[in-house]
């Protein structure tokens, strides 16, 4: 382990990220009576540019009269690049209560797109005496923001979680796809006269689990575009879970269970778990720092491995 230690991301329920456009107010009740984790409310590429203006009133008023309970509350600004960003910031936190807890912020190319952000809601925050720290989530959707993604991790004090947007990163990336999500029909290899289909994410989400976890950010997939493909969004949320991602995009509210069921441990996996850290305080009891468990050597680091699990399945349960 180096010398500088790796800092725990934040101990929230993330599982599942239920998004819905602020223009739909009659969406407002339905999220919030969901079993997602985090409500985005949308007022970027869900909601037409003449729509805007609307679409951030009934986001504060939204924030203000509903019953969100206990779930983490987001809005989804628009882009840096656009006319908008700048007004959502400023009503949200003038007009909008405490009850807020996080501002997404889409299209993130580099550190000094946070800093903006996090200048003008620090500035606002001090000037109207709010008392709660608003959180950011940045989106990574584009090669540069893959390419600045450590920087981006490190930037502010606010960040607690970072996504993939596969569809705008795709385009940025010139992939030749339309599909958001999920492997592709082009993607693959030979063997023997059979394909064999590779996921053509992985790589971009193995580089910002790497960025979040070096910076105590929680990792997040983003949204799998086509909803009538329950098998398909599972298979690509389980890769994600095993890449150290902590839960995915909803942009339908049937894609809420899926993501639950797969960023929530099994009982047979924390019972492994539970009993792996036995055998190994067993070994330790006995001066070893080794043991086999179920014809398999664990050690220091299998500890660290059952840790995260068991702290994962008590978090959803003490939620």
């Amino acid at each position: 382990m180096s010398f500088r230690l790796q800092p725990a991301a934040p101990a929230r329920p993330n599982r599942c990220q239920l998004f819905g456009p602020a223009s739909n107010t009659k969406l407002f009740a339905k999220m919030a009576a969901s079993a997602a984790d985090v409500i985005n409310i949308d007022l970027e590429d869900s909601v037409a540019p003449s729509d805007k203006d609307m679409a951030r009133a009934n986001a504060i008023e939204a924030i203000n009269t509903v019953d969100w309970g206990t779930k983490t509350l987001s809005v989804r600004i628009n882009g840096l690049d656009t006319p908008f960003w700048y007004r959502d910031v400023v009503d949200l936190l003038e007009q909008a209560g405490e009850r807020l807890d996080q501002i997404m912020i889409p299209k993130v190319g580099c550190a000094g797109d946070i800093y903006a952000v996090d200048a003008l809601v620090t500035a606002i925050e001090a000037a109207k005496g709010r008392t709660k720290r608003i959180d950011f989530e940045v989106i990574i959707e584009s090669a540069a923001g893959i390419a600045h993604v450590e920087e981006i991790a490190a930037a502010s004090a606010r960040m607690v979680a970072m996504s993939l947007g596969a569809a705008d990163f795709a385009a940025s990336m010139g992939m030749q796809t339309t599909g958001i999500g999920g492997t592709q029909e082009n993607y693959y290899m030979l063997r023997d006269g059979v394909k064999h289909w590779s996921d053509p994410w992985h790589w971009a989400q193995a580089a910002i689990v790497a960025a979040c976890r070096t910076h105590g950010v929680l990792p997040v997939d983003g949204p799998f575009g086509d909803f009538s493909d329950d098998e398909g969004f599972r298979a690509q949320a389980l890769r994600s879970a095993t890449l150290g991602m902590v839960g995915k995009w909803a942009i339908h509210p049937k894609q809420i269970a899926l993501a639950n069921e797969v960023f929530t441990p099994s009982e047979a996996a924390v019972a492994e778990a539970r009993e792996i850290l036995a055998a190994m305080e067993t070994a330790k009891a006995n001066g070893e720092g080794a043991t086999v468990y179920k014809g398999r050597l664990v050690d220091i680091a299998s500890i660290k491995q059952a840790e995260v699990i068991v702290r994962q399945s008590e978090l959803i349960a003490g939620s």
